[in-house]
Parts: C-alpha cells; sequence; structure tokens
C-alpha cells in the first residue's frame, strides 16, 4: 500500500468502524443496548471452546497419524546418497526411490525409533517409474509395515503429511494438503537427482519435500500411506526448487511395481505404453524444438509392425503435438499397452500418418 495514500481518520465513528472490522472479542462493536451486548459476548464466550476443541482434535490427529506411521519410515544410506523408505511387509522388504539406491547394491539402513543400523540388500530397481525394493538382512522385531491406502479416493484440499529423512534429518514431518491430482511429471537426469523418468497420476502437495524426503511416506489422516515422495518441482527462473510443489508417486502405482519385485525379483508387467523406439530431439532452422528423430526401431515392437523406420521425425501422438523426447514420453505417459493411436511423422520432408497398436515398456 502507498504510505501517502493511506490515512487515518480520527473520528470516533471511524475508530469504532475499524474496530469492528477486526473484529475483536473483547466487546460487540454495536449501538445496541446492553443486554444484547452481553448476549452476543455470550455467545462469543460459548463458540471459543468449540473453536479449542476443533484445534485440539485436529493436533490429536497428527500425533495419532505420526504416532501409527513414522515408526514405518526410514531413513537409507548408501555410499554416496543418503533418502527414505517404507516399510513394505514384516518380511523387511524396503519400498523407495530408484534415484535413492541409484547403481548401488547394498545399504545401510536405520529405522524410527532406533539408532542402531541395519544392512540391506537391493531386490531390484526399476528407473522407468523412479521405484526400488531393498530388503533388511535381519528384520528387527516389531518392524512394522505401512499401510497403504486408495488412490483413487485421493482428493484436492485433504490434509497430509510427509514423512522422511530430509537433509539427513531422521523422523522428520512436514505438513501439507493434496494440491492436485493426475500430474504427468518428468524428472531431471542423474545430474538433476532424478532418473529421467515420465510418471504419470503423480500426487501434487504442498507438503515441504527436500532432499533426503524421497522414498519416504505421504500419509492421510487416516494413517494411510498415499503417495511416495519423490520431486520437487524446480522454478526455471531461478534454478532452484519452488516451495510448496512437490510430487508423489500414488501408491497404487508403488504396490503394483513392489509387488511385482518382491514377488519375481523384476517388473513384470509395467502397464506403460511404448512405441520401441529410441529417439532424439530435433530442432527446425530457427533452432526450436520440432519433433523427434527415431533413432532406431525395436524390432518387432510398435513402431515396426506400423512401418516407422529410422531416419523419421516424429511430431504427433493422437491429438498431441511432440516437439522434444520429453513431450513423447508425456503423451506416451497417458496412454496404456494395447490402445490404438496413430503416429504423424515426417519421411524425407512429407507429412504421413500412420495407425499405431502401441506396446509395453
Amino acid at each position: 500500500m502507498d504510505a501517502r495514500r493511506f490515512r487515518i481518520r480520527r473520528s470516533a465513528a471511524a475508530l469504532t468502524a475499524f474496530l469492528c472490522g477486526l473484529g475483536l472479542l473483547l466487546a460487540a462493536c454495536s449501538s445496541s443496548s446492553t443486554g444484547t451486548r452481553e448476549k452476543e459476548g455470550s455467545t462469543t464466550r460459548a463458540a471459543a471452546p468449540k473453536a479449542v476443541r476443533a484445534v485440539d482434535d485436529l493436533q490429536d490427529g497428527y500425533l495419532e497419524v505420526i504416532k501409527d506411521v513414522l515408526p514405518s519410515v526410514v531413513q537409507i544410506r548408501g555410499r554416496r546418497d543418503l533418502g527414505s523408505g517404507v516399510v513394505y511387509d514384516d518380511e523387511g522388504h524396503i519400498v523407495t526411490n530408484a534415484h535413492v539406491v541409484g547403481g548401488e547394491k547394498t545399504f545401510r539402513v536405520t529405522t524410527a525409533n532406533s539408532e542402531d543400523e541395519l544392512t540391506a540388500d537391493l531386490v531390484s530397481s526399476y528407473p522407468q517409474q523412479d521405484l526400488a525394493v531393498i530388503k533388511l538382512d535381519s528384520p528387527p522385531k516389531g518392524l512394522r509395515a505401512a499401510r497403504f491406502g486408495d488412490s483413487s479416493k485421493v482428493e484436492v484440499g485433504q490434509i497430509v503429511l510427509a514423512m522422511g529423512s530430509p537433509l539427513g534429518l531422521s523422523s522428520s514431518v512436514t505438513q501439507g494438503i493434496v494440491s492436485a491430482t493426475g500430474r504427468t511429471v518428468t524428472e531431471d537426469g542423474r545430474d538433476g537427482g532424478g532418473t529421467g523418468a515420465t510418471i504419470a497420476n503423480m500426487v501434487q502437495t504442498s507438503a515441504a519435500i527436500n532432499p533426503g524426503n524421497s522414498g519416504g511416506a505421504l500419509v492421510n489422516l487416516d494413517s494411510e500411506v498415499i503417495g511416495v515422495p519423490t520431486l520437487a518441482a524446480v522454478d526455471p527462473s531461478v534454478g532452484e526448487a519452488a516451495p510448496g510443489i512437490g510430487f508423489a508417486i500414488p501408491a497404487s502405482t508403488v504396490r503394483t511395481i513392489a509387488g511385482q519385485i518382491i514377488e519375481h525379483g523384476r517388473v513384470v508387467d509395467s502397464g506403460r505404453a511404448a512405441l520401441g523406439i529410441v529417439g532424439r530431439t530435433v530442432v527446425n532452422d530457427e533452432y526450436r524444438a520440432a519433433g523427434v528423430a527415431v533413432v532406431s526401431v525395436q524390432e518387432g515392437g510398435a513402431a515396426d509392425r506400423a512401418g516407422l523406420r529410422r531416419g523419421d521425425i516424429i511430431t504427433r501422438l493422437g491429438d498431441t503435438d511432440i516437439t522434444t523426447i520429453t513431450s513423447l514420453a508425456e503423451a506416451l505417459a497417458g496412454e496404456k499397452p494395447g490402445d490404438e493411436t496413430t503416429v504423424t511423422y515426417t519421411r524425407n520432408g512429407s507429412r504421413k500418418t500412420v495407425d499405431v497398436t502401441l506396446g509395453e515398456q
């Protein structure tokens, strides 16, 4: 506000109006009789305990959730990287992010209620979805598995808690809400701390997600893990994390991938659509991204069956314009294996369109 335009009117009427606007609880701002003021004051006093009780109930709810879930959230240390994980079952399986485990095979794990370091080995990593499972060599007595919720019931506005080890501070908790659902997000590559994966149906949250939170738990007030915090948005104008914008892999995806890794030792059914190509972004005469050039075609894959070949430049998938390899990955993230779509491409300067039945990544 411009201080030069702000003037305080010292009249009694203006001062009274100002106090009324503040909603002071000490006295009602009214010219009514004393009896009316007393009635309004008693109503305010009666309402105050209800508000206090509501706050106390919410705080008690937070404390109960933390008591229920935090023992299931662990800190994971490799030789170089540090992150978080969630106990998946009482056999000692722990789910985390693929970028937390990186290329390592053995880890040191600290649980929330102990300073003792446990050892764990990698079961399998699935970088395409940025998920991995490790297993404790000797699960301690009383190890508590987390309860994973139903992703279809996650709604914008729900209060959530993010639990993990940001910056190495184990058993930390932050609070926020679900800001959006169904986000498709592409991570940075290894230099940016991620796997470069494009992940669909992410849960967006305002709960703080800092380095070290990755692989932890995003929890609702029913003590259910609704997602695995994975990354924070980066403001491209400053190259730093954008406050209050973080993303978590939904619980349904976590259960699907972790369940397959535990049962089969690897992912056997990703549910991720694929064209079956290796591609790279190409630019036009103005040095602007203009499509994805096909570098190689997987034999027998979707692109091969549709007749695409090396040198073709893909510019559209279905109704989505394709300008970069990231935009192609994001378009495919919204599809399923077996879906039928069209691919628009150029070959030797001629524009063509072909029907494609998508394969599986």
